[in-house]
């Protein structure tokens, strides 16, 4: 977690660094977490070799939409969000938080992990957007008196390697969130991707002391000045081909005045409940706990796992679920997201990565939500 900013270095390094790359964060016994392709998506998962990362594969997303293509290039990271995030791998789907057995005398507690030894994760292929929702996972389970132990373990020693978009997707609006499509902080080493003239090459710029270690070790020139300018046409270009755009400006108050807007009838009637949107939500937090006896009784088990606001046990209190209507749930997402998270947390709850719109059964788009109920207002 040793992000800290410094006087940002960069050097040019080749695909053969990039493997070399893989082989120290290896060698200082990090598992390395990427993207790569399986069944047929882009999804994170621990990587044997750099040679496992999608080289030539993009995607298309829309709403409702996700199909792997081919490219007209080499790229490994010519692609935009997938199903996943690094979420899964700082705050787990499912975990066990302990286990109770009988004994003679009473029951005998064990799960106590503080001591136990973190996996070291080394995250390679971190879009800014996500390096953006992973600060905001800081903040709501590290930043107040009461902090998730397990997940302070993992982030601790995570090493994050953020990769400069140079594909938009068809969903993405991080420029309207102000969280891409360049990383600015909260990485050890960025990436950008540049392909031309036969060559295939990576800007990589430092973000920590930790990342000037891991670079300094591979073979690597220092970038010139058309190198750099060459990643700022990266970026730029992809700053002019957002697939979605949210007017970000007053949304707090916007969604706040509007809570019985007709358009949450609409939304009421399209929307399934389904609970996808926040499963992929890199942002969303939210958990219960499950326990589970042994049929002898002679022994017990507690696992935290992700809810979901969209579930009718979320809110239910002695009577009832407070939010028993598709309305109300749907309403309760977007308006914690884009607005009550701002006085929670201090920032949108919202990255602009577009997943929830791309894995929404029915092609539910919150940027579409938020324009109609802006342009009901001025007109």
């Amino acid at each position: 977690m040793d992000a800290t900013t410094t006087t940002p270095t960069s050097r040019l390094i080749d695909t053969r660094g990039l493997e070399d790359l893989y082989d120290a964060l290896v060698e200082e016994g990090y598992r390395v977490i990427g993207p790569t392709v399986q069944d047929d998506a882009i999804v994170l998962r621990e990587l044997s070799s750099a040679q496992e990362l999608p080289f030539g594969w993009g995607v298309r997303l829309q709403p409702a939409g996700y199909r792997l293509r081919r490219r007209d290039d080499t790229a490994a990271f010519g692609h935009s969000a997938g199903p996943q995030s690094w979420k899964r791998f700082l705050h787990p789907p499912r975990e066990r938080l302990w286990s109770a057995t009988r004994t003679a005398d009473g029951f005998e507690l064990s799960g106590d992990r503080a001591d136990d030894e973190p996996p070291r994760y080394a995250f390679l292929g971190v879009r800014p957007c996500d390096l953006r929702a992973i600060a905001i996972q800081d903040r709501v389970l590290l930043g107040d008196a009461f902090t998730d132990a397990g997940y302070r373990r993992r982030r601790d020693s995570a090493f994050l390697i953020a990769v400069n978009c140079g594909t938009a997707g068809g969903t993405c609006f991080c420029v309207s969130m102000g969280t891409g499509p360049e990383a600015s902080s909260g990485h050890d080493v960025a990436l950008t991707e540049l392909i031309a003239d036969g060559t295939h090459r990576f800007l990589a710029e430092v973000g920590s002391a930790a990342g000037a270690e891991i670079l300094a070790g591979l073979g690597h020139r220092r970038a010139s000045a058309e190198d750099e300018a060459a990643a700022e046409v990266v970026i730029a270009r992809t700053k002019a081909s957002m697939g979605r755009q949210m007017d970000a400006e007053g949304v707090k108050q916007l969604l706040q005045r509007n809570l019985e807007h007709g358009r949450w009838d609409d939304v009421a009637e399209r929307c399934l409940t389904c609970g996808n949107c926040t499963m992929v939500c890199p942002t969303c937090f939210c958990t219960t706990v499950e326990d589970v006896t042994g049929l002898d009784a002679g022994s017990t088990e507690r696992t935290r796992k992700w809810d979901s606001c969209f579930t009718m046990d979320f809110s239910y209190i002695h009577g009832g679920s407070v939010r028993a209507s598709g309305k109300s749930r749907y309403r309760q997402w977007i308006t914690h997201k884009l607005a009550s998270w701002h006085d929670q947390f201090g920032s949108s709850g919202c990255v602009g990565c577009g997943r929830c719109i791309t894995w929404c059964p029915v092609g539910i788009d919150i940027t579409e939500e938020v324009r109609a109920i802006r342009e009901s207002e001025e007109h």
